[in-house]
């Protein structure tokens, strides 16, 4: 059935493409006023301080870089569980990202915080890599203890129209991460238009995603408002058409605690309040986190800390 179950294996390339194609249009200006005027939404100060809570407990703290150390991943894993070690109430974050053979070395720094461990996999962050060598990626990042797989999908093959190449990928990895949840991330700065977003979105979900991602974070533009919105809209129509809720992931180009607050506002204004949390909404920006803490503290104690107050991620 069209938007029906999540791994429709058997579906044809006809039929996904008719699909595809056949979902309604984004209208490129509205979703840019949309997304421009909810971005000036005023908060209150009682309802920034929530909000400042919220995105620190939805934030996935990331590090992706060829030098990542066994020290590195320790100290991000230190922070995560405690974002300000002077101050026991704030939030934990909700996961760790690393690479797949980092894995063991956050898992066990992360031991009983409840924290995930999220890793990269399947040729990150281009997805080029024959599919024997993405699934053999994922694999070992689940054998490793990941809870969770970022996996980058083939925008080759998605430009070029080859839809059942992407999404029969996407069933294969999501088979390969057993009970690990699979964010797809469609690398939205590459699709060109807000139409191949909403296509991307879809094309993920029918195939099983449990979240959908904008970017790597590895180009530019990353998370736009804008893209961020398409992307809300597509999930609230999936669950309302199958019933299945699906969480979405910006990533990239959030740096401030204003960037944080507006992505909540779009959220609760076009995908609606039950994906408030960290289980249907993440914040894929690790320079962010510290801007967040300085924000709490002035609003605790009137006391606007510096930037090196806090530990550099």
């Amino acid at each position: 059935m069209l938007g029906g179950v999540s791994t429709e294996t058997l579906i044809s390339a006809a039929e996904l493409r008719a699909f595809l194609h056949g979902l309604p249009g984004v209208d490129q200006v509205g979703a840019e006023e949309r997304a421009a005027r909810l971005a000036t939404r005023s908060i209150k100060t009682s309802a920034k301080a929530e909000a400042i809570d919220l995105a620190i407990s939805m934030v996935d703290l990331t590090t992706l870089e060829g030098a990542d150390t066994p020290g590195k991943v320790r100290a991000l894993c230190a922070k995560a569980a405690h974002p300000d070690p002077s101050d026991p109430s704030v939030p934990r974050v909700a996961a760790v990202c690393v690479y797949p053979d980092r894995v063991d070395v956050a898992v066990r720094a992360l031991e009983g915080t409840g924290i995930g461990v999220a890793s990269v996999a399947t040729a990150f962050p281009s997805g080029r890599a024959p599919l024997e060598a993405k699934l053999a990626d994922t694999r070992a990042a689940v054998e490793a203890g990941a809870s969770e797989i970022d996996m980058v999908i083939d925008r080759g093959a998605f430009l070029s129209g080859d839809y059942l190449k992407v999404f029969q990928e996407i069933v294969a990895v999501k088979d390969a991460c057993g009970e690990a949840h699979l964010k797809v991330i469609l690398e939205t700065g590459e699709l060109d238009t807000y139409d191949n977003v909403r296509r991307a979105s879809w094309l993920a979900m029918r195939a099983g995603a449990d979240f959908i991602k904008t970017s790597t974070g590895k180009i530019s533009p990353a998370a736009t408002p804008p893209v961020t919105l398409v992307m809300l809209e597509a999930v609230r129509d999936y669950r309302a058409a199958t019933g299945r809720q699906v969480g979405v992931k910006p990533a990239g180009g959030i740096r401030t605690t204003k960037d944080a607050i507006r992505n909540l506002v779009l959220v609760n204004e076009t995908a609606g309040p039950d994906w408030l949390t960290p289980r249907w909404f993440r914040l894929g920006a690790s320079s962010v986190l510290n801007d967040l803490l300085m924000q709490r503290r002035k609003l605790t104690t009137g006391v606007y800390s510096g930037p090196d107050y806090f530990s550099m991620d």
